[in-house]
């Protein structure tokens, strides 16, 4: 059931010029969102891996397109899904960590001179979602997989039958962890020897049969993978046999990526089920597919370089994603954009794609640069992370935070804003700010604040002024 505050907002929409319609002529399409957890921004083939055998998404980017500057909207995992869902920023959320059991504070091992903000537990349901955009516009509405906006219900991960995918629009949802470790418990999955076989996923089952379905209006399904986020471990020796032949012996945290690219693979291999369920419902030609990540990659687990940091933190490596694109007729093939975009602007996106309208959003449609290879204007990409990382281990984690290091280092409270090719930071425990020229420098190594104070301040002024005006909260000073 939908909000009833907002079916009145939707409602409203119907009156409202659309800042989004496409042309009339042109038919709904199916629309889905497959979204990885914790995948890096190049840990695919198509983007450049040197080992990772990933088939299935390359062949989705060689018949689409790739955006090599795209971002999550959040380097942690609730606050990402919160802003693509809505399309608005974490800030203007206040949603910017991840859900937990009960409210309250973060609790960490260390002192530390601020504390940041309240915890968030669940997405409210007076803010609008795509699914409720949509269906508005006559779509059908379906999630599958991960959803990890609302407290931790029965069970880790477990959801919410008030603030779950069924309370913020998706018609139809079953919760189910599928193939993935969450879902052996205490028991070792079976081992699997024979090359090219994968263990069985009910989740991706039950996704690729709503694909397959005859539907009679057009659906927009969410497929929200539990990979490659940890525990990274395989059942197939198989894959791991592979990766032990062909990742050299001096690779850094070698076993550990061996595992890894082995989860890759087996990501690679459900989507490319998701795909082959589409061919075979016979309507491939009238469906839009947008591919993601929800944050950067784990840094004791991937290689995010020559990005610097990782899941966790504002630095590139902890928020430059892979996104790929494939809306045959639509997009052409074997195309790629390196404009910056950013995940709260795919609400906007299928809000364009199915001719309806949108509503508020800090998005932008991105459909001018899928279908027509048009220049988006700059414009600022805004993140906040007022918390710390990690709560447990923060103690004894390396204060600094480096590149391809494959160690979770501190985090502290900051914000940064990308405006065309520079990239202002802010820290709030001591007010400092770092700035980079992300064309020249994109390993984020030469702070140019000091060297350029005007363009300091002006970006810092600006950022500033954007999160205020989303009244963004602040970790304030701890009293002893």
């Amino acid at each position: 059931m939908i909000c009833p505050r907002v079916i009145l907002e939707l409602l409203a929409l119907l009156v409202a010029p659309s800042a989004f319609a496409v042309d009339s002529d042109v038919s709904h399409p199916n629309l889905v969102l497959v979204l990885a957890d914790d995948l890096a921004w190049a840990d695919l083939g198509c983007y450049g891996h040197p080992w990772h055998d990933t088939p299935h998404l390359d062949r989705l980017a060689a018949e689409g397109m790739r955006f090599t500057n795209a971002y999550s909207a959040a380097p942690i995992c609730s606050a990402s899904r919160a802003s693509l869902l809505t399309g608005k920023t974490t800030a203007r959320l206040g949603f910017e960590f991840v859900t937990k059991n009960e409210p309250g504070f973060q609790q960490l091992d260390a002192k530390t001179p601020l504390r940041a903000p309240a915890l968030t537990l669940n997405l409210p349901l007076e803010e609008i979602t795509i699914a409720e955009t949509l269906r508005i516009a006559g779509y059908e509405t379906a999630f599958f997989g991960k959803w990890h906006l609302n407290a931790h219900h029965e069970r880790y991960l477990g959801w919410s039958p008030t603030y779950g995918p069924q309370g913020q629009g998706f018609q139809f949802a079953v919760e189910d962890f599928g193939g993935h470790p969450y879902s052996w418990g205490k028991k070792q999955a079976k081992i699997i020897r024979e090359p090219a076989q994968f263990p069985a996923d009910s989740m991706v089952d039950r996704a690729c049969n709503y694909l397959r379905d005859h539907h009679d209006d057009p659906y927009f399904a969410m497929i929200s993978h539990f990979y490659v986020h940890t525990p990274v471990k395989t059942p197939c020796s198989w894959l791991i046999e592979k990766y032990e032949a062909l990742i050299p012996v001096d690779t850094p945290a070698r076993e550990r990526r061996v595992r890894y690219a082995a989860f890759v693979e087996t990501l690679d291999h459900y989507v490319g089920e998701l795909l082959d369920a589409i061919e075979q419902s016979g309507v491939s030609e009238n469906t839009l597919v947008v591919f993601t990540s929800d944050n950067g990659g784990h840094p004791e687990f991937t290689a995010n370089g020559p990005l610097r940091g990782s899941k966790w933190n504002l630095y590139e490596g902890g928020i430059r994603v892979p996104l790929l694109v494939r809306w045959p007729g639509h997009i052409p093939h074997e195309t790629a954009s390196d404009q910056p975009v950013i995940g709260y602007d795919l609400r906007a996106t299928f809000a364009a794609a199915a001719s309806t309208r949108v509503g508020n959003t800090d998005g932008t449609s991105l459909l001018p640069i899928m279908t027509e290879n048009e220049s988006l204007p700059d414009r600022p990409l805004i993140w906040h992370f007022p918390y710390y990382h990690p709560e447990r281990g923060f103690a004894k984690a390396p204060t600094r935070i480096g590149i391809n290091d494959f160690k979770t280092s501190r985090t502290r409270p900051h914000s940064a804003m990308r405006f065309g090719r520079n990239k202002v930071l802010r820290f709030y425990e001591d007010d400092s700010v770092e700035v980079y020229d992300l064309q020249n420098d994109p390993s984020e190594q030469q702070d140019l604040s000091a060297a350029n104070d005007a363009l300091a301040r002006e970006l810092a002024g600006l950022m500033n002024q954007t999160l205020m005006k989303m009244h963004a909260r602040y970790p304030t000073p701890v009293r002893e």
